[in-house]
């Protein structure tokens, strides 16, 4: 009967299977530095986006006051937007290195909620202001156009956001999700191999 176990080798195999804490920290931190581009990205474009709508109003000086309600409601729906995104920024920033496994799981699930209302509620109210905004605005210059083109021009416009809401937006919003995702149930899993008491004992001694 075989008596020797080469408890080594088993040791090693289970450490295998678990997750690497420092390759986590590596994955949350490509994570964070990815979202902080697209920040950045992201107000620099809607920023110029404002910037530019502003510069028509007072450059070509609309009569109709549809026109520059519609003007306005786009440049809120974005500056709000924005406001918001860069608030869920911060809280992403707040995900200390130092924190536990738990700690760690929890500010990520705070996070999961946090970007489903982006994701939903924010985004929805954004393609919503744009919309609307886009509609009132191009009445004036509809006017001076034949039926034909006015419809065109209509057509065009909410196709383009109907693409934009019906396939970019849950591709998008699919990619972020999985990414988010996979680090809870790996923070999930290494938790499970070092429950959060052998950590306070480990501390303790």
């Amino acid at each position: 009967m075989e008596t020797n176990i080469d408890l080594k080798n088993i040791w090693q195999q289970q450490k295998s299977e678990q997750p690497d804490f420092k390759e986590l920290l590596e994955k949350l931190s490509r994570y964070k530095k990815s979202n902080l581009r697209k920040l950045a990205f992201t107000n620099i474009i809607l920023l110029l986006t404002c910037a530019f709508i502003l510069f028509i109003w007072f450059y070509f000086q609309p009569q109709l006051v549809t026109t520059k309600i519609g003007i306005v409601i786009c440049v809120l729906g974005m500056l709000i937007y924005l406001l918001f995104y860069n608030k869920f920024s911060r809280n992403l920033k707040t995900i200390d290195s130092t924190d536990s496994n738990h700690e760690y799981i929890q500010n990520l699930n705070a996070l999961v909620v946090k970007q489903r209302f982006m994701q939903t509620t924010m985004f929805s109210l954004y393609f919503a202001m744009l919309s609307i905004g886009l509609s009132l605005y191009f009445i004036e210059y509809t006017l001076m156009m034949s039926l034909f083109w006015a419809c065109f021009t209509y057509l065009m416009t909410f196709t383009w956001l109907a693409i934009n809401w019906l396939y970019f937006r849950p591709r998008v919003i699919k990619k972020q999700r999985a990414k988010l995702d996979e680090l809870i149930s790996a923070f999930n899993h290494l938790n499970a191999q070092w429950p959060e008491d052998k950590n306070n004992n480990d501390a303790q001694a």
